[in-house]
């Protein structure tokens, strides 16, 4: 079935409405193949590849990154949404975790979120089919939520949103269906170079651009290596998973909404890791890290992390 201009325009309303309905905290729609900036995206990630910086992480030269309609025979559309983790709940603690990590797992409360929309567009656009993609599809992500109008990438490589500053998760929806995309969202970040300064490793070697090998949150999360670089562990300053200073220090982060649900709160051991933790066995280990994204990070690596942080080898 051909739908007229006017229903499209209804069913992408409709949508967008869906997603924040289910709690999401903006949505947008982008047209397949996008923009020129989207070419832009590419070359630049062409780039960024070619220059080794995503340094071990692999999975990240996967060509299919390079084309979203390869993702989904048909695709059409995506839609683009963003999910606020940041809670009011913070901890005074010496040992720090990325505020993304802290609550249960993203990937899981947005797959969720977005089947429900799925079971929506079952039943809203019948002959539309779609995928969901979290950040573990090979997906050119910022660009496309970029495209999609629901914020701009930052000069820290993370995207931004006017309201919402960069505490989102990002997840997404292939469509089959042509649907009415919203307007680019063009870049604000202006003369500012705040989250470049602040970085104590220079990891961000230029705008938009971050050399891995030299970012805490690299070393502490992804590096499989038994040592943390000297040059990295000596501005740990209690990082022991992730990474927050370009974004804790970003003017659009200063007045963003907290998400206070459940499911965004601080697990509460993350809120007392101390030294004594260095004692947990993997047992212990695996049991806190159930249910989050922080068992990406092994419990020997903690402790590494942990001890990296006290000058311990």
């Amino acid at each position: 079935m051909i739908y007229p201009i006017e229903d499209l325009k209804e069913i992408s309303k409709r949508l967008k409405e869906k997603a924040i309905s289910e709690g999401f905290v903006m949505a947008g729609i982008a047209s397949i193949p996008g923009s020129s900036r989207i070419k832009l995206r590419t070359n630049a990630l062409e780039r960024w590849l070619s220059n080794n910086h995503h340094a071990d992480m692999k999975w990240m030269e996967a060509e299919k990154r390079k084309s979203i309609d390869s993702l989904l025979e048909g695709a059409k559309s995506v839609l683009s949404v963003g999910f606020n983790y940041i809670s009011s709940n913070k901890s005074d603690n010496f040992f720090k975790v990325g505020k993304f990590s802290q609550g249960e797992d993203y990937h899981k409360i947005i797959y969720k979120k977005l089947k429900n929309i799925g079971k929506w567009i079952n039943l809203t656009i019948p002959d539309c089919k779609w995928k969901i993609c979290v950040d573990t599809s090979p997906l050119l992500e910022k660009a496309w939520a970029e495209e999609s109008g629901i914020g701009w990438i930052g000069k820290n490589s993370n995207l931004i949103n006017k309201k919402n500053g960069s505490w989102s998760t990002l997840g997404f929806m292939i469509l089959t269906k042509n649907l009415i995309p919203d307007q680019p969202h063009q870049s604000l970040c202006g003369k500012c170079d705040i989250c470049i300064e602040s970085c104590p490793t220079q990891a961000i070697i230029e705008p938009f651009v971050i050399k891995s090998d030299l970012c805490i949150a690299y070393h502490t999360i992804e590096s499989r290596e038994k040592t943390i670089p000297k040059n990295i562990k000596k501005n740990l300053n209690g990082w022991v998973a992730g990474c927050d200073i370009c974004q804790d220090v970003c003017p659009w982060n200063k007045k963003v909404l907290f998400n206070n649900d459940s499911e965004t709160q601080p697990k509460e051991w993350i809120m007392n890791l101390n030294v004594d933790s260095l004692n947990w066995d993997d047992k212990t280990w695996i049991e806190h890290l159930k249910g989050t994204t922080l068992k990406r990070i092994k419990p020997w690596m903690w402790r590494r992390n942990i001890k990296a942080n006290l000058g311990k080898k």
